[in-house]
């Protein structure tokens, strides 16, 4: 297996050869680069290699750069340090990622998925589409402040003083740190698509949190989970059934 590593930070390109040549004692990486004009260049002017393994984030951009420019036939491996949820997007047939630190089982995990592969031609459509979606998520901006109504007045309240949102009386409100509740314009289905995940998450159809708002967490009925938030006097805050592990899995990150 000829491989072409594309990786802008030493020794995590140093630990990626190390064990592939453990786990792959046959891989060649053919050629190392780091950066977005350096790949883009050897590509154009050599033969595919049987995998790309590419770090998001390069000294000079993005390496989703690379497939602007050239028609990648080839399986990728995107390494990278990035949140989870913003790279579900390359679970196709042709893309998988590890997160940094690069684990020698994960690796293992995506070669033994790379052979499964062998012989199918990468849906190049399908990889477009998911690198596209993944890189608006990456580079998207999320809200950092809200202006609210204080009496007379308009205030700017900053993201990073909230501690939850939720709905009552088909109003939507947030709680700050200051124990103070705001009236927002907004529904908390619109909220979900303006806050950053990595911040905030819906646990049910009445409250968005984050993990500074909690203050306790308590086992309910139904696997379901109960939350105490800092500010509030709700008593029954549950974490939807369907939606515990997936909390979990947000705290545990």
């Amino acid at each position: 297996m000829k491989i072409v590593l594309i990786e802008d930070e030493p020794q995590a390109a140093d630990r990626l050869n190390r064990l592939v040549a453990s786990l792959r004692p046959g891989t060649h990486v053919v050629a190392q680069f780091d950066t977005v004009k350096q790949a883009v260049g050897w590509l154009r002017s050599n033969p595919m290699p049987d995998l790309l393994l590419l770090d998001i984030q390069l000294a000079d951009g993005l390496s989703f750069e690379i497939f602007d420019q050239v028609k990648i036939s080839a399986p990728v491996i995107f390494t990278t340090a990035y949140n989870e949820y913003a790279l579900k997007a390359f679970k196709v047939n042709s893309i998988d990622y590890l997160l940094k630190p690069i684990d020698e089982a994960e690796l293992k995990g995506a070669f033994e998925k790379l052979e499964l592969l062998r012989g199918q031609t990468p849906d190049s459509q399908k990889m477009m589409e998911s690198i596209s979606y993944a890189m608006q998520m990456l580079t998207r901006r999320y809200k950092e402040r809200f202006v609210v109504k204080v009496g007379e007045h308009l205030r700017s309240v900053e993201v990073g003083d909230i501690l939850f949102f939720f709905s009552q009386d088909k109003a939507t409100f947030a709680q700050t740190r200051d124990n103070r509740k705001h009236l927002l314009d907004f529904t908390l289905d619109q909220l979900e698509g303006l806050l950053n995940p990595n911040r905030f998450f819906r646990i049910n159809r009445k409250y968005i949190v984050s993990a500074e708002a909690l203050h306790d967490m308590v086992s309910h009925v139904n696997s379901r989970l109960r939350l105490v938030l800092k500010g509030s006097d709700d008593n029954e805050i549950i974490v939807a059934r369907e939606r515990v592990q997936e909390f979990k899995d947000w705290l545990d990150r």
